[in-house]
């Protein structure tokens, strides 16, 4: 037969409430202690991947920022974000086939008009 309980073991819920806040507490610490910065990472690269990175910087920076900024106007939408993004990526390949419908409708009227003028020439 189990003892009886006989009240709240202070001590064994003083050791549960000091692991868990060493876990909740320490570990993120430690995580963030132990994780390089960008400049640290940077620093152990060559030269040549240290000179490619840095003239890439804003390259990347605006890549994300435009990225970020599509994410935050697809998140206005009641729709999931994966469906208006799958209808913008739709709606972007339709105009890049209909400006390259127009590229060729302007390369084919400008190939008439220089044999429209080497008609011409050719007769004078």
């Amino acid at each position: 037969m189990p003892p009886a309980n006989k009240g709240i073991r202070w001590k064994l819920w003083a050791k549960v409430l000091a692991g868990g806040g060493a876990v909740a507490v320490g570990g993120p610490a430690f995580t963030m202690w132990l994780t390089p910065t960008e400049e640290e990472l940077r620093a152990r690269y060559n030269p040549d991947l240290r000179k490619r990175s840095l003239e890439n910087q804003e390259e990347r920076q605006q890549e994300f920022d435009d990225f970020v900024g599509m994410l935050k106007e697809y998140s206005k939408s009641d729709k999931h974000i994966w469906e208006v993004a799958k209808e913008a990526d739709e709606r972007r390949k339709k105009a890049a086939l209909a400006a390259g419908r127009a590229q060729k409708a302007e390369a084919e009227a400008r190939r008439e008009e220089m044999r429209r003028e080497q008609g011409l020439a050719t007769k004078s």
